[in-house]
């Protein structure tokens, strides 16, 4: 595996950092994000390591979910910009070296979009087909309906064409019809255009419902996600798409493209971030052991991505009651904290106390787990979130850039966090300042994780410790080797690695000075401080380290 080969499949060790326009920077101060402001903020973003920025919905919209209720598929929310500012933070991010993709909403429009409104005006419109209708609805399944804070069913009353139209989100979101081949059309084009001003692909929304909830049912409903992965390796040939599909394993691959990974590039491994939390609570790495000893292995060329934390609410929908609960007790006990009764509205600083040590760890857990990591913006200082907004909103607070907050001259239009993660306390201007930061700690992280493809290119091994506290896994690629450990406990824990074919090697630390041997049995003892993470790179004596990653091969 050489340089040449993995920059050319940049996705399987990138670093992904999902950001929305409308909180990160106002740069026309009315207290609102905009590209302008996001477009000066780009030295800040290169140089703290990451390679991909992935957009939130920057489109036209009423607004009524944060952008993800959209109007036209082919501008900018004049709140936010114009194409004109699109195309010059375009321009600046790819000089950085910076890929971008961008949210694709596609499984439904809002209501105002007027596709929507020129079909509901007749049955016989011709547009009527781009969304799903129905004489009498189906009957209702609680279990379908995905905010049931808002609604109670997924088929809303049109009284001015006298039928049903389905919304598998809000009721003001009507689902687009992929069945129709012409908004399987339509779809395409809006990927053209976005590629044309230089986006490097997609994170699809919702996937599930995309491909599943249209009318007639699709024979082979996974043939448009490979349509549209072929449409867009004709246009780019680097370009992705990464998936949102929250479903179980055994039903996943599908989505990769099964063995010919020729759909979704890239899928989230919510079972493993969900898995991840039961660990955390739990101070066991058992129920993380477990996810990634089953997590199958993806298509060639295809990849997980791997969070602890994003843009929604932290589900934990694939858990068992019981499990949600002890995640709950943990991490959010208070009933303000939880939403749907399936996940939490915290940011991963607050939810692990603001214990710095603990922080630093659960995010060198993330970049050492076997795929692609993804990072919300603000992770990287420990930013919190406000519980005075409404539900997921919470978490998406304006980015802390000093003291006195920094993202506007004005007061900001959406509340951000208070006490001690306040701007006052958590900013960008001040971590830059102090080398113990979290801000230097993920910089840190994220120039070892590029130094160590092994991680995200490798055959990766979950090891057992002898001690339930630390988690420990090996990574192999091409005779190069990584071990990570991690202790999840408070108190200092001794493990025990058997590393077969290593007997006699020299295990160096990444991330402190410091040397390991293994003797010739390849059994090794490693001290683990509370909350203590090792990245060991293994080299035969003779061979220094960096000569012996899969990086100078």
């Amino acid at each position: 595996m050489r340089l040449t080969y993995t920059s050319d499949v940049w996705w399987k060790n990138a670093v992904v950092y999902c950001l929305d326009v409308e909180t990160f920077k106002d740069g026309n101060d009315d207290g609102v994000g905009d590209f302008r402001g996001l477009t000066q903020q780009i030295d800040y973003l290169a140089g703290l390591g990451v390679t991909c920025l992935w957009l939130m919905p920057f489109f036209p919209t009423p607004n009524k979910d944060d952008g993800y209720d959209i109007t036209d598929f082919y501008s900018v929310d004049p709140r936010l910009g114009t194409l004109g500012d699109f195309v010059e933070f375009m321009r600046t991010a790819h000089d950085r070296g910076l890929r971008v993709i961008a949210d694709l909403v596609v499984n439904h429009t809002s209501d105002k979009h007027p596709w929507f409104k020129e079909a509901r005006s007749s049955k016989d419109s011709p547009l009527r087909d781009w969304y799903v209708w129905s004489d009498t609805p189906e009957p209702d399944n609680p279990d379908q309906v995905v905010f049931p804070d808002k609604e109670d069913s997924i088929w809303e009353y049109d009284e001015g064409s006298g039928q049903y139209y389905l919304h598998s989100f809000y009721r003001h979101q009507p689902d687009l019809n992929v069945a129709n081949p012409a908004v399987r059309d339509e779809i395409a084009r809006v990927l053209g255009f976005w590629m044309e001003l230089g986006l490097s692909g997609f994170r699809v929304d919702a996937v599930p419902f995309l491909i599943e909830n249209v009318d007639p049912k699709l024979a082979e409903p996974h043939e448009f996600l490979a349509d549209l992965r072929a449409f867009m390796t004709r246009r780019m040939g680097g370009s992705i798409l990464l998936g949102e599909v929250n479903v179980a394993y055994k039903d996943l691959v599908a989505y990769f493209g099964d063995g010919l990974g020729d759909q979704i590039t890239m899928c989230f491994d919510f079972i493993g971030m969900q898995k991840a939390w039961l660990s955390l609570a739990r101070c066991d790495a058992g129920a993380l052991s477990e996810a990634l000893r089953e997590r199958p292995k993806p298509p060639k060329d295809s990849q997980w991505a791997v969070f602890l934390r994003n843009h929604d609410e932290l589900t934990l929908d694939k858990l068992t009651e019981d499990e949600r609960q002890e995640i709950f007790q943990a991490f959010g006990p208070s009933e303000d904290m939880q939403i749907f009764g399936r996940g939490l509205r915290r940011r991963l600083p607050t939810m692990l106390g603001g214990d710095l040590r603990r922080i630093k760890m659960a995010y060198s857990l993330l970049f050492s787990l076997p795929g692609t990591p993804v990072i919300f913006y603000g992770e990287e200082i420990g930013l919190g979130e406000n519980l005075k907004a409404e539900g997921r909103m919470a978490v998406r607070v304006p980015m802390q850039w000093s003291r006195d907050g920094g993202f506007s001259r004005v007061k900001p239009a959406r509340a951000v966090p208070e006490g001690a993660f306040g701007p006052e306390r958590v900013n960008v201007a001040d971590q830059k300042r102090d080398t113990g930061s979290l801000l230097r700690w993920f910089q840190l992280l994220i120039e070892r994780y590029r130094e160590c493809p092994e991680l995200a290119w490798g055959e990766s091994t979950v090891l057992d410790t002898g001690e339930p506290a630390v988690f420990a896994h090996r990574c192999d690629a091409d005779g190069a080797t990584v071990v990570v450990a991690h202790n999840l406990s408070d108190t200092a824990r001794e493990a025990e690695l058997r590393l077969d074919g290593l007997g006699g090697y020299r295990l160096t630390d990444l991330l402190v000075d410091g040397t390991t041997e293994v003797p010739d049995g390849g059994v090794v003892r490693i001290t683990m401080e509370p909350h203590g993470c090792r990245w060991l790179r293994a080299s035969h004596p003779g061979v220094a380290p960096e000569d012996a990653s899969v990086k100078s091969r």
